[in-house]
């Protein structure tokens, strides 16, 4: 496994830690979280409860959902026979304060579409916390789909339905009817390298680039399948303004009915980068390797645009 870990930091990511933060010492511990990874909690979504615990989680934090625990550092959820029984989902606890946004929408709530769905944990998460008439999974790679509806059937989601379409033909044939749209983009992957892993070319600025024109085409056409008075939750594992605050920003722009929501719980993770309620979590702080989140809500055409200040 090829990483940054024990290397001199390249010339690529110094450029992103000039541009994320102009306090030296930030710069500096965002470096370090990249060129020397930590290992982090693992993480466990309930999805339904058991007759006794097998695990002594960690104390929970304040924005931390109910139904999700910490754990120690070094135990394998994923060997657990509750785990194979579908009890939980092992999810990345940067997954979970991304998908944390959705606990701010009311319910009920009748349909969601998870734009990006697999491997399944957003479906899983959002199955379990707006608890939908029903879930509506899609995924436009063929080979990922199998993973899906194995993580799907396992963790008893009920009701679901499995689509593998390309984001325009919901916006052509689903237009105004979703009451929330998850988009977990694709997305450069930088926050794989504060886990250690390889994310070839992910400070490249053609791959940045690249992402983000892609995420700006899923989001434009996401945002015509939400319902008035309906919900988007844009999310991604990457820390680039341009693949987070700069396509909310632009996104805003083009759809001035809809309308960034503040998440209340989420607060002490305000970008610093933006006025606009977005949110990440930074390698540095030692919860995740890292993630950015931001909830949407559509309003009345009659109502005032968000803001769109990116200073």
């Amino acid at each position: 496994m090829t990483t940054l870990a024990n290397r001199q930091p390249s010339k690529l990511l110094m450029k992103l830690s000039r541009q994320l933060y102009a306090d030296e010492s930030e710069r500096d511990r965002f470096i370090d979280a990249l060129t020397h990874p930590k290992s982090f909690h693992p993480c466990i979504l309930w999805c339904r409860e058991p007759d006794s615990y097998p695990f002594l989680p960690e104390p929970p934090l304040p924005w931390q959902p109910p139904f999700v625990d910490r754990l120690a550092i070094g135990t394998r959820p994923g060997t657990h026979p509750l785990h194979h029984q579908g009890y939980f989902y092992c999810l990345d606890f940067s997954s979970v304060f991304a998908a944390t946004v959705l606990l701010t929408i009311p319910q009920p709530v009748q349909q969601v579409l998870d734009l990006c769905a697999a491997p399944g944990g957003k479906s899983v998460f959002a199955w379990r916390s707006l608890h939908p008439s029903l879930l509506l999974c899609n995924e436009v790679i063929g080979k990922r789909i199998g993973a899906l509806i194995s993580n799907l059937q396992r963790c008893h989601i009920y009701p679901y339905q499995v689509f593998s379409h390309d984001s325009e033909q919901w916006a052509v044939r689903s237009p105004a009817s979703m009451d929330v749209v998850l988009v977990d983009a694709p997305c450069t992957g930088q926050s794989l390298i504060a886990k250690g892993d390889d994310a070839p070319g992910c400070f490249h600025p053609v791959q940045i680039n690249k992402n983000a024109n892609r995420q700006r085409r899923i989001l434009a056409n996401a945002a015509q399948t939400v319902a008035l008075g309906g919900y988007l939750a844009y999310m991604t594992c990457t820390y680039s303004p341009e693949e987070n605050e700069e396509t909310i920003a632009w996104l805003l722009a083009r759809f001035p009915q809809f309308q960034p929501v503040t998440v209340s719980a989420l607060q002490p993770f305000q970008s610093h980068l933006t006025t606009m309620p977005c949110y990440r979590m930074m390698p540095q702080d030692g919860l995740g390797a890292g993630a950015f989140t931001c909830l949407l809500q559509r309003l009345p055409a009659t109502s005032q645009p968000a803001t769109t200040d990116l200073g």
